[in-house]
């Protein structure tokens, strides 16, 4: 028993000492570490910084009001102050609509929120400026957020708006003090002539006046709701990106399980199962038919993992969703587009396919997804990314069934071309591959064991 002991540790050490064990290991572990860690860590780094375009809606629906029998309106000389703020020109980008407008783009996630001044906005400022205010009513401007275009770029839209209106009660209490102090230089002025009486009657009807001095300097207020609500489960908005993680990863993962199901089957990798190992006779398949078998097993296997997907998600753990049907089909043929894309890497590249569909599918396509911080967050190699990039096809599409109705104008229809694209070129990719590895004659041959050499005789 000893010396087969001795003989496997000695080929153990044997291999430890082989450089070609060691350099490919050491530069393919050590590349993966370093490009992962440029991108993701690269596009979450200043997404302050990186910000461009923001969509944001800006609604003036302030009616006006008269004062000293002048009409004012506040609204139409502080909307196209904050649209052509310096501080967020090439930043945010305002689309100046009407609230009916802004809920409709609120509601096909085409903008991360919005800022409402309301109608009453000149009558409130009006009235505080007013001696005559018992009960002085703040000015108030609505900042509408939208959770479903992310919980990242919500809180960001959110907290642009709540500045905006923090430098716009700066610039209103400003007026509203000058408006104060001149009111109180002119009847120091004329207050002289007065009687007694009617001093006291001047102070008695400007005491009520004194609450609403405590608001001047910072008079107007933000109310925040949201522009377009979702569920409790839908998990502040994240609960698309990780549903779209799971059909990427079922692609994914699917077509590697497949491809080693096949090459099992044909012969060409054993079957080890805990300590047993087994291997089936080698069956020569052309490298066309063994794409072509995996796409059929991936399209038909993808129409189960899309249906056990939802059926965990929202059977099990009730996650927020409606059009549970154009969920499963779309899910279907995401998944079946991720597998395809993998099979097709997998033909091309062999042993490195695993590798490069993951850098594919999940290095470059996660960080420029837009699934947590938005596009317009994120340095322009990532947005460029973000237009082939399959994950963010995807999520746009489950985004929209799971938060906008599934309606097409709110990332659906996109979704559903480049899926649709995305399957026909990786198809078209395996094929040709394939076919091109055949006719140069570079069939998968299994290599046969060496023949058994009869012992020698004594």
């Amino acid at each position: 028993m000893s010396e087969p002991t001795h003989a496997l540790r000695a080929s153990a050490r044997g291999l430890l000492r082989r450089k070609s064990l060691w350099l490919p290991s050491a530069l393919i572990l050590g590349l993966l570490s370093f490009v992962l860690s440029l991108l993701y860590l690269g596009a979450n780094n200043d997404p302050v910084g990186s910000m461009k375009d923001l969509p944001i809606a800006l609604v003036n629906a302030d009616q006006g009001t008269r004062v000293d029998g002048k009409q004012v309106n506040l609204g139409e000389r502080i909307a196209p102050q904050i649209a052509q703020s310096a501080d967020l020109k090439g930043k945010v980008s305002w689309k100046q609509v009407d609230r009916r407008t802004a809920d409709e783009l609120l509601a096909k996630d085409k903008v991360f929120g919005a800022l409402v001044i309301p109608d009453d906005f000149s009558a409130s400022v009006a009235a505080l400026a007013g001696p005559l205010q018992h009960d002085p009513h703040p000015p108030t401007m609505t900042v509408l957020t939208n959770p479903g275009a992310g919980s990242f770029g919500s809180n960001m839209a959110a907290e642009i708006n709540r500045e905006v209106v923090r430098t716009t009660s700066t610039q209103v209490g400003q007026q509203l003090a000058e408006q104060a102090r001149l009111r109180a230089s002119t009847g120091s002025a004329t207050g002289s002539a007065d009687h007694a009486a009617d001093r006291t009657a001047d102070r008695a009807t400007a005491a009520p006046g004194a609450a609403a001095q405590l608001m001047i300097a910072d008079p107007v207020r933000a109310a925040v709701q949201e522009g377009h609500p979702l569920g409790h489960h839908s998990g502040l908005g994240l609960s698309a990106f990780f549903y779209t993680l799971v059909l990427v990863l079922g692609g994914m993962l699917g077509a590697n399980v497949i491809h080693t199901q096949v090459d099992t089957a044909l012969g060409y990798v054993a079957s080890d199962k805990g300590p047993f190992r087994t291997t089936k006779p080698v069956q020569h398949i052309s490298r066309v038919r063994h794409f072509a078998v995996g796409s059929v097993l991936m399209v038909v296997l993808s129409m189960a993992t899309s249906a056990l997907a939802m059926a965990a998600a929202v059977g099990i753990i009730g996650i927020d969703a409606s059009h549970l049907p154009q969920l499963w089909i779309f899910g279907t043929c995401a998944t079946a587009s991720m597998g395809i894309t993998a099979l097709a890497l997998l033909a091309a590249f062999g042993t490195p396919g695993p590798i490069v569909s993951m850098l594919v599918l999940i290095g470059l396509a996660i960080p420029s997804a837009g699934a947590t911080i938005p596009l317009e967050a994120l340095p322009g190699f990532y947005r460029f990314l973000a237009d082939f990039e399959p994950f963010r096809q995807v999520v746009d599409g489950v985004r929209s069934v799971l938060y906008f109705d599934a309606q097409a104008d709110a990332g659906l229809g996109r979704a559903w071309t480049m899926v649709g694209l995305g399957f026909a070129v990786s198809l078209v990719l395996g094929l040709a591959v394939t076919r091109l590895y055949d006719r140069k004659g570079l069939h998968r041959i299994a290599p046969h064991a060496p023949a058994p050499q009869p012992a020698p005789v004594g």
